[in-house]
């Protein structure tokens, strides 16, 4: 049940960073608008259970393996999309 609820949450980030990287960038959709929602939350859902199996096989605690799942799929989906970004400018 976590991992449904979890991918669920993912969906939602990826949703909503595909939403803000409208707004952070202005006039830049170099996929369009459903490629900003599509790159966020695929970047989201991956980050997110990547995190999810792999802080806790690392020896870490549940806090930090939470933290991690809150966090970083926003930061990935932000950083993938400024790279397609950077990437479609010097084409």
């Amino acid at each position: 049940m976590d991992i449904v609820l979890l991918v669920l949450a993912m969906l939602v980030v990826g949703a909503f960073v595909g939403a803000l990287a409208g707004v952070i960038w202005k006039g830049q959709r170099p996929l369009g608008a459903g490629g900003d929602y599509a790159i966020a939350i695929v970047v989201a859902v991956a980050v997110g259970l990547i995190d999810y199996f792999v802080i806790p096989a690392m020896g870490f605690s549940e806090t930090i393996k939470w933290l991690g799942v809150a966090l970083e799929p926003l930061v990935g989906a932000l950083l993938a999309l400024y790279l397609v970004r950077v990437a479609r400018r010097r084409r």
